[in-house]
């Protein structure tokens, strides 16, 4: 393994944040204000960004767009954080997108779950096969969202690339997590609680060293507080974050997550960092919910 590799590795074993991409009123990305939340970020001790993510609304976006937010977030992070970049879509879009990240200087890609009807698990180690031998000098991160892809599909994967080097992990159950890790091989991969601070205790005992998180957007400290706790073993204290958060997260997970993304902003807009606009399939929250998140939002350390 080389020393590149060890220090993408190092940047998955933190808060891994996945940015909003904030709008204008005229619907365009609002860049000023996306620079502007991302060097927040930034100040608040974040070290590891994703552009491209799902609360970034990484479907909702153009491929132009898209290009322009990871441009926008490798120049602002500079070299005080990692670029995690998010990739996905067909083949050639994937591999011409992972391309892009490292002509800009990001260190790795997130390769999101392939968005077919039909994916054999022959199919999905071809895909990201695909991405990972285009981008040999970039660690490459599979998300996983599919509780039916077996661990030794992904060290199968490994074997042929040795970029793969992490896993986002987000399938809705610890216990799954626990056996698919051992199966893949616990220590041969940096692994991420893809379902954030919610999972991220649970994540962690069974193996996870980072998380991703939508909420680090609103309330770095909470986000940067737990994983320290975690990483101490100090398990009550994490749950102590984990209560403050709870009201929000359930919020955010409603409804099959339909209001993932939605709640992120309307925190953001009631502090006044961003507007509330989100693409469709999302949708604005309703009066009632406005007020709770912004009143959550009120009660964090910001």
């Amino acid at each position: 393994m080389t020393a590149t590799y060890e220090t993408q590795r190092a940047a998955l074993a933190q808060v891994v944040a996945i940015p909003v991409t904030p709008f204008a009123q005229d619907g365009t990305v609002d860049l000023g204000t996306h620079r502007a939340l991302l060097r927040r970020l930034l100040d608040g001790g974040v070290r590891t960004l994703t552009p491209g993510g799902n609360t970034g609304e990484f479907y909702a976006l153009t491929p132009e767009e898209r290009r322009t937010v990871t441009e926008s977030t490798v120049e602002e992070a500079g070299d005080r954080a990692a670029v995690l970049v998010g990739v996905g879509h067909d083949v050639p879009t994937a591999v011409a997108s992972a391309r892009h990240a490292r002509a800009l200087g990001a260190t790795m890609v997130m390769v999101h779950q392939p968005v077919h009807p039909y994916v054999s698990e022959g199919g999905w180690l071809d895909y990201h096969r695909a991405v990972a031998e285009s981008v040999p000098e970039l660690g490459v991160v599979p998300y996983i969202r599919d509780a039916r892809l077996p661990g030794a599909r992904l060290a199968e994967l490994a074997d042929v690339c040795p970029n793969v080097i992490g896993v986002k992990y987000a399938v809705p159950d610890a216990a799954r997590f626990a056996a698919f890790a051992r199966d893949a091989g616990l220590e041969r991969f940096v692994w991420v609680a893809g379902l954030a601070e919610p999972y991220a205790p649970s994540y962690f005992s069974a193996g996870a060293t980072g998380f991703t998180s939508g909420l680090v957007n609103v309330a770095p400290t909470l986000s940067l507080t737990m994983i320290e706790t975690l990483r101490s073993g100090d398990y009550p204290a994490a749950m102590k974050v984990w209560e403050r958060i709870r009201r929000f997260e359930e919020l955010r997970a409603a409804d099959g997550s339909a209001n993932n993304v939605t709640v992120v902003k309307e925190a953001l807009a009631s502090l006044g960092l961003c507007r509330r606009e989100v693409r469709p399939p999302s949708r604005e929250l309703s009066a009632s919910e406005r007020s709770e998140v912004a009143a959550i939002a009120a009660g964090w350390p910001l």
